[in-house]
């Protein structure tokens, strides 16, 4: 069930599973999406980790506040989070829009990050182009517009068909995306440039990409690893972009493997 807390000006909607005693993991979700997007994920972890889940600005049962936002904003949503539930250090877990906020804490906010796992995320999202045509489709016939596009982008066309109702629940979440929070985050996301600040994370790091992603592609997790000191890299096949969902059962052995493995 989810709860509220005030943090960074915002009420945030979050969730926490798992013993109350158990190392802290906090996932990070995807533009477009909300926590429930692990929903396929939990219960790999929820035996030894206390995972706690949130909604971003913009997105699911979290406030939206006037955009645009930037990543910097995001991930201070995060920390704000972190200090009002009393969290000072966690493993963090970010997909997309999720994993560029944990790249700025990881770089920027070393102590609060125990361990990183970057999933189908990149340092810088061009061309700019893209993003003013999806904006305008937006603007012009709201979050249905996107549907369609994204869930191709999203997840291969086997499993779109193999997986009716995950599909069905993953367009729900698309659809209960407001407008407003779209624009604000994917502005972030378009503006973001974080190659560099790579260079400056410290913390353990696997960065995890679906080998069929062309949101987030291999190329550019290669960036990420090439460019964070103490990062390992793991390709998924049979994966585009919401490789957890895809497959969870690759994605969650990877996952609690280096979770174990830094934990």
């Amino acid at each position: 069930m989810k709860n509220h807390i005030n943090a960074n000006q915002i009420k945030m909607a979050y969730q926490i599973d798992g013993p109350e005693n158990g190392p802290i993991v906090i996932m990070s979700n995807s533009l477009m999406s909300s926590l429930e997007m692990w929903d396929s994920n939990i219960s790999a972890l929820t035996d030894r980790y206390r995972v706690i889940r949130y909604d971003t600005r913009g997105h699911g049962q979290t406030q939206v506040t006037e955009g645009p936002y930037s990543i910097a904003l995001l991930a201070q949503d995060l920390v704000a989070l972190m200090d009002a539930l009393q969290i000072k250090q966690a493993h963090l877990v970010g997909l997309s829009m999720g994993g560029m906020i944990c790249q700025y804490i990881g770089a920027n906010y070393p102590d609060r990050a125990l361990s990183l796992s970057l999933c189908d995320t990149a340092s810088e999202m061009p061309p700019r182009s893209l993003w003013e045509e999806r904006f305008a489709i937006a603007r012009t016939s709201g979050i249905m517009g996107l549907v369609d596009g994204t869930i191709k982008r999203w997840f291969l066309g086997d499993f779109i068909q193999r997986e009716p109702q995950q599909i069905e629940h993953v367009k729900h979440m698309i659809l209960g995306t407001p407008v407003d929070g779209y624009l604000a985050c994917a502005s972030a996301v378009r503006d973001m440039a974080q190659s560099t600040m790579l260079l400056k994370i410290k913390a353990p790091t696997m960065v995890l990409v679906g080998k069929q992603d062309p949101a987030c592609t291999v190329d550019q997790a290669t960036v990420l690893h090439r460019l964070i000191p103490h990062s390992s890299m793991v390709v998924l096949d049979q994966a585009a972009h919401l490789a957890n969902i895809e497959q969870p059962q690759a994605f969650n052995k990877a996952l609690r493997g280096f979770l174990d493995s830094v934990a």
